[in-house]
């Protein structure tokens, strides 16, 4: 049997007809891409609409009883000419029609949304010649609107084990009442994972207008090298410091069958891209780390008591004070007398005053300090774990840069080494440390 890939296009993948021939080029150029993921098309430049963002808008005039007439040409257009300019003879004006009075009727938000992919969907499968299979044929949600990923891996897999070739739009599936639900905005990824998961595929491409991943942001480094490989832990820890390429719930559905995904650019195919492997895939020791990343807007509250190592329950109090305010610690470094808690300005909600009194009455410190406009910048690899003196080299090249360190943190597997420096340091620290890193390991 051969081995099955499935293939994910973003909306930049699918954004005009131009487009949706490269794409038909990439899918047919190898037959073992057999089940496709379209986004809803993307902006054509920079002025241009998303059409998930028009959708969007039409739902919310029938809510505010405003007419949608003239967003809802726009995005009758855009089809309309996908379609003519690709020679097909799909009826796109009765299925915009169906659709239009659906939203009239009062479909729900998540409803609209979908149909970006929908339409996205049968246009595609029309062209390719591959069958169209609904998502919300595949793709369960509970009545709670919680994703039932076990009821869906059994769903996919029995409904196409027979089915060779096909079209399942992205983001987007339904509850058992038929009700459409849809995934976070970039959700495509996460249906792409779930189809690869679903039957078993040997690779899960995910297409966009990007090469990969970069070492470092391409906002700040001009032309960072891109990554080769990566695992998904390392991928998940630059993620998570702003390192975006991939939604990061697209990780899990494959990382449990260990199923390999390898980003690529739709407008440069011959490109590599970035592989992300299993995390017990074999370290490759010639680059000591794989990326750095990071974000701005933190603000760290700084804790000091004597004796807080013996108190028992201090660190529980803590965490029961930002609980009770809706409030998440990014990072708590700590010491035998002092603790401090890391928080995103975001998640801090302007709420900085009323944590530090509650703490105050609640913990009785000898000292409580808040830093705000902090940053914070990973360091991250697997390959730091064998290899000396890495610590040294972060330390030794922001001291050079002038840039002080105002907090240090490293996680007990040794992949990453993250810095507090201040917001007005924050991409002087990015390039230095992508500098130091890439001309040792060039």
């Amino acid at each position: 049997m051969s081995k099955v890939i499935v293939s994910k296009f973003g909306g930049s993948s699918l954004a005009d007809s131009k487009q949706f021939n490269k794409v038909k080029e990439i899918v047919l150029s190898n037959k073992n891409r057999r089940y496709i993921v379209p986004s809803a098309p993307g902006k054509r430049h920079e002025k241009d609409y998303k059409m998930t963002d028009l959708l969007y808008l039409c739902q919310q005039h029938v809510e505010q009883g405003v007419p949608f007439d003239e967003v809802y040409k726009i995005i009758e257009k855009r089809y309309i000419d996908i379609c003519l300019e690709l020679g097909l003879t799909l009826d796109m004006k009765t299925i915009l029609n169906e659709i239009k009075d659906n939203i009239t009727a009062g479909a729900s938000a998540d409803y609209a949304a979908s149909r970006g992919e929908y339409l996205n969907g049968l246009i595609l499968a029309s062209l390719l010649k591959y069958e169209f299979i609904d998502a919300s044929e595949l793709i369960i949600f509970s009545e709670n609107g919680q994703f039932d990923s076990e009821a869906t891996q059994k769903r996919v897999n029995q409904t196409l084990k027979s089915i060779e070739k096909a079209v399942i739009p992205g983001f987007y599936g339904a509850m058992e009442s038929g009700q459409i639900k849809t995934f976070s905005r970039g959700g495509s990824d996460v249906t792409g994972a779930i189809i690869a998961r679903g039957v078993g595929a040997h690779l899960y491409e995910n297409w966009t207008d990007v090469s990969g991943f970069c070492m470092a942001d391409p906002r700040i480094v001009e032309n960072p090298q891109y990554i080769k490989k990566i695992t998904y832990r390392e991928l998940r820890e630059l993620s998570y410091m702003g390192a975006s390429v991939l939604h990061e719930e697209a990780i899990f559905p494959v990382k449990r069958e260990s199923i390999p995904i390898r980003i690529k650019n739709t407008n440069a195919p011959e490109d590599v891209g970035t592989l992300i492997v299993d995390d017990l895939s074999p370290v490759n020791y010639t680059r000591t780390i794989t990326g750095i990343a990071g974000k701005k807007d933190f603000t760290v509250i700084a804790i000091e008591k004597m004796l807080m190592n013996a108190e028992k329950g201090f660190i529980h109090k803590l965490l029961t004070i930002l609980e009770a305010n809706g409030i998440s610690a990014e990072h708590m470094p700590s010491s035998i007398d002092s603790i401090s808690l890391v928080i995103s300005d975001k998640g801090l909600k302007n709420n900085i005053q009323k944590v530090i009194n509650e703490i105050r009455v609640q913990t009785n410190p000898d000292s409580i300090v808040a830093y705000p406009n902090m940053a914070l910048i990973a360091v991250v690899g697997r390959g730091m774990i064998k290899t000396k003196g890495i610590s040294a080299k972060v330390f030794g090249a922001l001291a050079k840069e002038g840039i002080n360190v105002r907090m240090i943190t490293q996680g007990s597997s040794e992949l990453n080494i993250i810095v507090g420096i201040e917001n007005s340091d924050f991409e002087r620290g990015i390039s230095v440390l992508y500098k130091v890193f890439q001309k040792k390991e060039a």
